[in-house]
Protein backbone atom coordinates (compact mmCIF):
# COMPACT_ATOMS: atom_id res chain seq x y z
CA UNK A 1 0.00 0.00 0.00
CA UNK A 2 1.26 3.30 -0.80
CA UNK A 3 2.08 6.12 2.02
CA UNK A 4 0.18 9.63 1.36
CA UNK A 5 3.71 11.99 0.93
CA UNK A 6 2.97 13.81 4.02
CA UNK A 7 3.12 10.63 5.87
CA UNK A 8 6.51 9.80 4.22
CA UNK A 9 8.15 12.77 5.41
CA UNK A 10 6.76 12.37 8.97
CA UNK A 11 8.53 9.13 8.88
CA UNK A 12 11.86 10.65 7.10
CA UNK A 13 12.30 13.56 9.45
CA UNK A 14 11.89 11.29 12.51
CA UNK A 15 14.56 8.52 11.40
CA UNK A 16 16.55 12.07 10.59
CA UNK A 17 16.38 12.62 13.88
CA UNK A 18 16.93 9.23 15.72
CA UNK A 19 20.14 8.87 13.36
CA UNK A 20 21.59 12.43 14.06
CA UNK A 21 20.85 12.34 17.90
CA UNK A 22 22.50 8.76 18.03
CA UNK A 23 25.06 9.80 16.41
CA UNK A 24 26.06 13.20 18.35
CA UNK A 25 25.58 10.48 21.26
CA UNK A 26 28.26 8.60 20.10
CA UNK A 27 30.45 11.67 19.30
CA UNK A 28 29.98 12.83 22.53
CA UNK A 29 31.01 9.55 23.88
CA UNK A 30 33.78 8.60 21.37
CA UNK A 31 35.06 11.36 19.88
CA UNK A 32 34.77 12.27 16.39
CA UNK A 33 34.11 9.53 13.98
CA UNK A 34 36.81 8.60 11.30
CA UNK A 35 36.63 10.19 8.00
CA UNK A 36 35.62 7.55 5.04
CA UNK A 37 37.65 8.52 2.13
CA UNK A 38 35.82 7.44 -1.16
CA UNK A 39 37.97 5.76 -3.87
CA UNK A 40 38.12 7.32 -7.02
CA UNK A 41 35.95 5.28 -9.74
CA UNK A 42 38.35 3.27 -12.09
CA UNK A 43 38.72 4.48 -15.70
CA UNK A 44 36.49 2.48 -17.88
CA UNK A 45 39.02 2.19 -20.95
CA UNK A 46 37.17 0.05 -23.69
CA UNK A 47 40.19 -1.93 -24.80
CA UNK A 48 39.15 -1.61 -28.48
CA UNK A 49 39.55 2.22 -28.27
CA UNK A 50 42.35 1.82 -26.47
CA UNK A 51 44.16 0.13 -29.55
CA UNK A 52 43.03 2.35 -32.21
CA UNK A 53 44.93 4.95 -29.65
CA UNK A 54 47.95 2.76 -29.45
CA UNK A 55 48.07 1.89 -33.56
CA UNK A 56 47.35 6.00 -34.28
CA UNK A 57 50.22 7.02 -32.02
CA UNK A 58 52.53 4.29 -34.04
CA UNK A 59 51.30 5.17 -37.54
CA UNK A 60 52.58 8.80 -36.36
CA UNK A 61 55.69 8.20 -34.63
CA UNK A 62 56.82 5.74 -37.30
CA UNK A 63 57.51 8.06 -39.37
CA UNK A 64 60.50 10.46 -39.22
CA UNK A 65 58.67 13.65 -41.22
CA UNK A 66 55.25 14.07 -42.30
CA UNK A 67 53.09 16.49 -44.35
CA UNK A 68 49.35 16.86 -43.79
CA UNK A 69 46.87 20.09 -43.99
CA UNK A 70 44.73 20.82 -40.87
CA UNK A 71 41.66 22.66 -41.34
CA UNK A 72 40.47 24.14 -37.98
CA UNK A 73 37.38 25.20 -36.68
CA UNK A 74 36.07 26.43 -33.28
CA UNK A 75 32.96 28.13 -31.93
CA UNK A 76 33.23 32.16 -29.97
CA UNK A 77 30.42 33.33 -28.28
CA UNK A 78 28.19 36.09 -29.49
CA UNK A 79 26.25 38.89 -27.59
CA UNK A 80 23.20 37.21 -29.82
CA UNK A 81 23.37 34.32 -28.92
CA UNK A 82 24.70 31.67 -31.47
CA UNK A 83 28.44 31.45 -31.75
CA UNK A 84 30.48 32.68 -34.52
CA UNK A 85 32.25 30.06 -36.13
CA UNK A 86 36.04 30.74 -37.21
CA UNK A 87 38.12 28.60 -39.09
CA UNK A 88 41.80 28.22 -40.27
CA UNK A 89 43.77 25.94 -42.78
CA UNK A 90 46.99 25.20 -42.04
CA UNK A 91 50.00 23.62 -43.93
CA UNK A 92 52.29 21.09 -41.96
CA UNK A 93 55.53 20.10 -42.07
CA UNK A 94 57.30 18.42 -39.46
CA UNK A 95 60.77 16.71 -39.24
CA UNK A 96 61.29 14.63 -35.67
CA UNK A 97 62.69 15.31 -33.23
CA UNK A 98 63.29 19.13 -34.03
CA UNK A 99 61.68 20.68 -36.44
CA UNK A 100 58.22 22.29 -37.47
CA UNK A 101 56.78 24.76 -40.30
CA UNK A 102 53.05 25.61 -39.91
CA UNK A 103 51.80 27.87 -42.89
CA UNK A 104 48.00 29.15 -42.36
CA UNK A 105 45.51 30.81 -44.21
CA UNK A 106 41.34 31.20 -43.87
CA UNK A 107 39.34 33.36 -41.79
CA UNK A 108 41.81 36.72 -40.68
CA UNK A 109 45.50 37.48 -41.42
CA UNK A 110 47.69 34.62 -43.11
CA UNK A 111 50.91 33.57 -40.20
CA UNK A 112 53.50 31.75 -41.01
CA UNK A 113 55.44 29.74 -37.79
CA UNK A 114 59.00 27.63 -38.41
CA UNK A 115 61.04 26.29 -36.00
CA UNK A 116 64.54 24.53 -36.91
CA UNK A 117 65.40 23.06 -33.22
CA UNK A 118 67.33 26.35 -32.18
CA UNK A 119 64.80 29.03 -32.89
CA UNK A 120 61.45 29.60 -32.98
CA UNK A 121 59.94 32.03 -35.80
CA UNK A 122 56.64 33.66 -36.13
CA UNK A 123 56.16 35.78 -39.11
CA UNK A 124 53.28 37.85 -40.34
CA UNK A 125 53.45 38.26 -44.26
CA UNK A 126 50.88 40.87 -44.48
CA UNK A 127 52.40 43.37 -41.93
CA UNK A 128 55.92 42.52 -42.84
CA UNK A 129 56.84 41.68 -39.11
CA UNK A 130 58.48 38.77 -37.49
CA UNK A 131 59.23 37.65 -34.13
CA UNK A 132 62.07 34.92 -33.62
CA UNK A 133 63.56 34.19 -30.29
CA UNK A 134 65.81 30.76 -28.53
CA UNK A 135 63.87 27.72 -28.62
CA UNK A 136 63.93 24.07 -26.41
CA UNK A 137 65.51 21.22 -28.60
CA UNK A 138 62.72 19.45 -28.41
CA UNK A 139 59.60 20.01 -30.84
CA UNK A 140 56.78 19.09 -27.24
CA UNK A 141 59.41 21.20 -25.69
CA UNK A 142 59.57 24.14 -28.26
CA UNK A 143 55.55 24.09 -28.40
CA UNK A 144 55.31 24.32 -24.48
CA UNK A 145 57.48 27.08 -24.35
CA UNK A 146 55.86 29.24 -27.69
CA UNK A 147 52.32 28.94 -26.08
CA UNK A 148 53.45 30.08 -22.33
CA UNK A 149 55.99 32.67 -23.57
CA UNK A 150 53.61 34.16 -26.63
CA UNK A 151 50.09 32.39 -26.84
CA UNK A 152 50.60 30.63 -30.01
CA UNK A 153 48.59 27.43 -30.04
CA UNK A 154 48.29 24.75 -32.33
CA UNK A 155 44.70 22.74 -32.42
CA UNK A 156 46.91 19.94 -33.61
CA UNK A 157 49.45 19.61 -31.44
CA UNK A 158 49.08 16.12 -29.73
CA UNK A 159 49.97 14.45 -33.10
CA UNK A 160 52.95 16.11 -33.24
CA UNK A 161 54.52 14.89 -30.16
CA UNK A 162 56.93 12.47 -29.29
CA UNK A 163 54.65 10.15 -28.42
CA UNK A 164 50.93 10.80 -29.17
CA UNK A 165 49.52 7.92 -27.09
CA UNK A 166 50.63 9.22 -24.00
CA UNK A 167 49.40 12.86 -25.02
CA UNK A 168 45.90 11.90 -25.29
CA UNK A 169 45.34 9.05 -22.82
CA UNK A 170 46.67 11.01 -19.92
CA UNK A 171 43.84 11.52 -17.26
CA UNK A 172 41.08 9.69 -18.96
CA UNK A 173 38.29 8.19 -17.53
CA UNK A 174 36.32 6.76 -20.19
CA UNK A 175 37.11 5.01 -23.74
CA UNK A 176 35.08 3.69 -26.23
CA UNK A 177 34.18 2.95 -29.72
CA UNK A 178 31.76 4.53 -31.79
CA UNK A 179 31.21 3.02 -34.83
CA UNK A 180 33.04 3.11 -38.73
CA UNK A 181 32.52 5.88 -40.86
CA UNK A 182 32.86 7.10 -44.18
CA UNK A 183 31.58 11.10 -43.67
CA UNK A 184 35.35 11.79 -43.47
CA UNK A 185 38.02 12.71 -45.95
CA UNK A 186 36.61 10.53 -48.58
CA UNK A 187 37.87 7.25 -46.03
CA UNK A 188 36.92 4.28 -44.19
CA UNK A 189 37.66 5.58 -40.42
CA UNK A 190 37.08 4.28 -36.96
CA UNK A 191 35.67 6.43 -34.46
CA UNK A 192 36.42 6.37 -30.60
CA UNK A 193 35.08 8.68 -28.06
CA UNK A 194 37.65 9.83 -24.87
CA UNK A 195 36.90 11.44 -21.46
CA UNK A 196 38.69 13.26 -19.11
CA UNK A 197 37.69 15.43 -16.50
CA UNK A 198 38.45 18.57 -18.41
CA UNK A 199 37.03 17.45 -22.01
CA UNK A 200 34.78 14.48 -23.93
CA UNK A 201 36.10 14.25 -27.33
CA UNK A 202 35.72 12.18 -30.50
CA UNK A 203 38.26 11.21 -32.72
CA UNK A 204 38.39 9.35 -36.40
CA UNK A 205 40.94 6.90 -37.14
CA UNK A 206 41.65 5.76 -40.75
CA UNK A 207 41.04 2.25 -40.81
CA UNK A 208 43.59 1.31 -43.40
CA UNK A 209 46.45 3.36 -42.44
CA UNK A 210 45.35 4.47 -38.49
CA UNK A 211 46.22 8.47 -39.35
CA UNK A 212 43.95 10.89 -37.40
CA UNK A 213 41.46 12.30 -39.80
CA UNK A 214 39.28 14.40 -37.37
CA UNK A 215 39.28 15.37 -33.70
CA UNK A 216 36.39 17.45 -31.97
CA UNK A 217 36.18 18.38 -28.88
CA UNK A 218 34.09 20.22 -25.90
CA UNK A 219 35.56 21.09 -22.78
CA UNK A 220 33.91 20.09 -19.43
CA UNK A 221 35.12 24.32 -17.95
CA UNK A 222 33.43 25.55 -20.48
CA UNK A 223 29.78 26.96 -19.53
CA UNK A 224 28.42 27.15 -22.99
CA UNK A 225 29.94 23.65 -24.42
CA UNK A 226 31.63 25.39 -27.59
CA UNK A 227 32.82 22.99 -29.71
CA UNK A 228 36.44 22.74 -31.10
CA UNK A 229 37.18 20.30 -34.31
CA UNK A 230 40.31 19.88 -36.69
CA UNK A 231 40.35 17.88 -39.74
CA UNK A 232 43.42 16.29 -41.28
CA UNK A 233 43.88 15.37 -44.67
CA UNK A 234 46.27 14.92 -47.64
CA UNK A 235 48.61 12.90 -45.82
CA UNK A 236 52.25 12.51 -46.63
CA UNK A 237 54.50 10.46 -44.50
CA UNK A 238 58.44 10.57 -44.82
CA UNK A 239 58.63 12.83 -47.62
CA UNK A 240 61.53 14.43 -49.14
CA UNK A 241 62.21 17.17 -47.19
CA UNK A 242 64.89 20.46 -48.18
CA UNK A 243 67.18 21.70 -45.32
CA UNK A 244 66.03 25.07 -45.53
CA UNK A 245 62.70 24.05 -45.84
CA UNK A 246 62.52 25.34 -41.72
CA UNK A 247 63.12 28.61 -43.02
CA UNK A 248 61.66 32.34 -45.03
CA UNK A 249 63.76 34.36 -46.91
CA UNK A 250 60.46 37.17 -46.57
CA UNK A 251 60.68 36.22 -42.47
CA UNK A 252 64.60 37.27 -42.10
CA UNK A 253 64.12 40.63 -44.00
CA UNK A 254 60.91 41.52 -42.16
CA UNK A 255 60.87 43.95 -39.21
CA UNK A 256 61.54 42.36 -36.06
CA UNK A 257 59.61 42.49 -32.99
CA UNK A 258 59.51 41.03 -29.44
CA UNK A 259 58.38 36.79 -29.34
CA UNK A 260 55.42 37.74 -27.16
CA UNK A 261 51.56 37.77 -26.55
CA UNK A 262 50.28 41.10 -27.72
CA UNK A 263 48.09 41.24 -24.32
CA UNK A 264 47.17 38.71 -21.71
CA UNK A 265 47.41 35.21 -23.15
CA UNK A 266 43.91 33.43 -23.90
CA UNK A 267 42.08 31.03 -21.78
CA UNK A 268 43.52 28.23 -23.89
CA UNK A 269 42.04 24.47 -23.18
CA UNK A 270 44.73 23.27 -21.56
CA UNK A 271 45.51 19.06 -22.43
CA UNK A 272 45.66 16.50 -19.88
CA UNK A 273 50.00 17.13 -19.96
CA UNK A 274 49.41 20.55 -18.49
CA UNK A 275 49.99 21.90 -22.24
CA UNK A 276 47.84 23.27 -24.80
CA UNK A 277 44.93 20.87 -25.20
CA UNK A 278 45.11 18.24 -28.29
CA UNK A 279 41.99 18.71 -30.04
CA UNK A 280 41.03 21.49 -31.73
Amino acid sequence: MKQHPCIRAVLLAASLACVVGAQAQQARTDGPAPRTRVAPAAPQLEAKAMDLLRAMSGALTGASSMMFTAVASYETPTAIGPPLVFSTVSEVLVQRPDKLRVITSGDGKASEYYYDGKTFTAFAPSENLVAIAPAPPTLDAALEAVFKNAAIYFPFADVLGADPFKNLTEGLTKAFYVGDSRAVDGTTTDVIAVVSDELFMQIWIGADDKLPRRLRATYRGDPLLLRHQVDLSKWKLDPVVAAEAFASVNAANARRIPLAAPHAAPAAPQGRSGRPAKTP
